[in-house]
């Protein structure tokens, strides 16, 4: 029940929208950006903020089965019911996986949110502070009188020279039916009406008959109104799609190994000030001079690519072949009060994301210090990867000497031995290839197998 900011307040203010009119999601992943768009004063739906993502996993493409780490892509809708304020990573609100579409495709999972705490196993993850925000959003635009508010969840921005860039992806077909959905919005910034048909979605269609998830479509028409700039803006973007194509705009890889992405303001972040991706593994270009919320101790950074992963700035090499998607076990889950539910608990149910169980890691072995091993569990709440290795362990290696503590130069190591210097605090460093210990009740032991 926090308020929203003061800075928010003001940006309500000269965009000229009611603290209290609706609001529609828009997610990119691709691009990691989280969009809030908002009623003005016009009636039309208008942009507010553009959010960078924290973290999303999995791959770009549809959530097909639970385990496979996708954060899911389509349409959804969000009701009062579906906000979790006692959630465990800080606020959240339950996408609605399965919906319509997916349960008559036959998709499994379950609990996928927009959270906070910057780490994600299927999920969008935002940092606290930008969840915060998002969340009070959401409650205005419920207190105001809206019953639900829609996520639209794409793989990238859907331009012509994304399309032609990932033409090659077998997400195709599925990406070029919620294109639709995307255009309808862009052209009026009004919320598309999402009903499902013979496993299809269809958008602003009207029917006498009746839409059954999993029977064929019946006879249906989009409005007069709307149709022609429609078409029109489809038409404008498949001359162009082919235009690219007959250029021989380069394809992106389908499959390149990473599970999941960061926005690059993030990931700047990340490589400044904790070091834990190398120059050779280029996820993101580096971010620009803004204000990044803090990410807090749980962050969950991508993981690196077996080769460089290709942006569109870059020419990308020749598709790489099929990999199958990474699957894991699932926990089970619980539930939790709804946002409203101790002031309106006849009206609101919620559904929370669950507490998912402790899972012990295994304890590696200690590096070979002059100072008990102990020390080394002295470390703060991080990612495993957080710690970067010394800079310079060839030398001890390449004596045959007992183990030692480095020298400070090389050109001391190679004399005569000299008193092992006092050991360095812990937190500093971890011998090259050893990983270090984590507290079984850190985030990514607690959360790493769900979804």
């Amino acid at each position: 029940m926090a308020p929203l900011s003061p800075e928010m307040v003001s940006l309500l203010e000269q965009k000229s929208m009611p603290k209290e009119s609706p609001i529609l999601v828009r997610i990119f992943k691709e691009e990691a950006e989280l969009e809030v768009w908002k009623q003005d004063t016009s009636g039309q739906y208008a942009l507010l903020k553009t959010y960078p993502i924290c973290r999303w996993s999995g791959a770009l493409g549809p959530k097909v089965r639970e385990g496979d780490r996708q954060a899911p892509e389509g349409f959804y809708t969000i009701t009062p019911g579906q906000m979790n304020p006692n959630s465990n990573y800080y606020l959240s609100f339950n996408i609605g996986f399965p919906n319509a579409y997916d349960r008559a495709n036959g998709r499994t999972g379950a609990f996928l949110m927009v959270h906070g705490d910057c780490s994600s196993a299927g999920c969008y993850a935002m940092t606290d502070e930008q969840m915060g925000e998002i969340y009070a959003l959401g409650r205005e635009a419920f207190l105001g009188g809206q019953k639900d508010f829609q996520i639209q969840a794409y793989p990238f921005r859907m331009t012509a020279l994304n399309m032609a860039r990932h033409r090659n992806n077998p997400a195709m077909p599925f990406w070029r039916m919620i294109k639709q959905g995307n255009d309808i919005f862009e052209v009026t910034h009004q919320e598309p009406k999402v009903d499902v048909c013979g496993k299809h979605y269809v958008f602003d269609a009207e029917t006498k008959g009746h839409f059954d998830p999993r029977l064929p479509c019946p006879a249906y028409r989009m409005p007069d109104e709307i149709a022609p700039v429609v078409s029109a803006k489809q038409q404008k973007d498949d001359r162009e799609f082919s235009a690219l194509v007959a250029r021989g705009t380069p394809t992106v890889p389908f499959n390149t190994g990473v599970d999941g992405g960061m926005n690059k303001l993030f990931l700047a972040k990340l490589r400044a000030d904790e070091n834990k991706f190398t120059s050779n593994s280029p996820l993101f270009a580096l971010g620009g001079e803004q204000h990044v919320p803090a990410m807090g101790n749980n962050v969950n950074p991508p993981r690196g690519p077996e080769a460089p992963t290709i942006t569109a700035s870059v020419p990308p090499p020749a598709p790489a072949p099929a990999q199958e998607p990474r699957v894991v076990a699932t926990a089970s889950a619980g539930s939790s009060n709804s946002m409203f539910g101790n002031l309106l608990p006849n009206k609101w149910f919620g559904q929370g994301d669950p507490p998912p169980p402790p899972q012990a890691q295994n304890r590696p072995a200690a590096p070979p210090k002059p100072r008990p091993v102990a020390e080394a569990k002295a470390e703060p709440r991080h990612h495993p990867a957080a710690r970067p290795a010394p800079s310079r362990p060839q030398v001890a290696e390449r004596k045959q000497a007992p183990p030692q503590a480095p020298a400070a130069a090389p050109s001391v190591a190679a004399a005569t031995p000299q008193p092992a210097p006092a050991a360095a605090p812990q937190t500093a460093a971890l011998m090259a290839g050893a990983a270090p210990v984590v507290s079984s009740s850190s985030f990514n032991s607690r959360w790493a197998e769900v979804h």
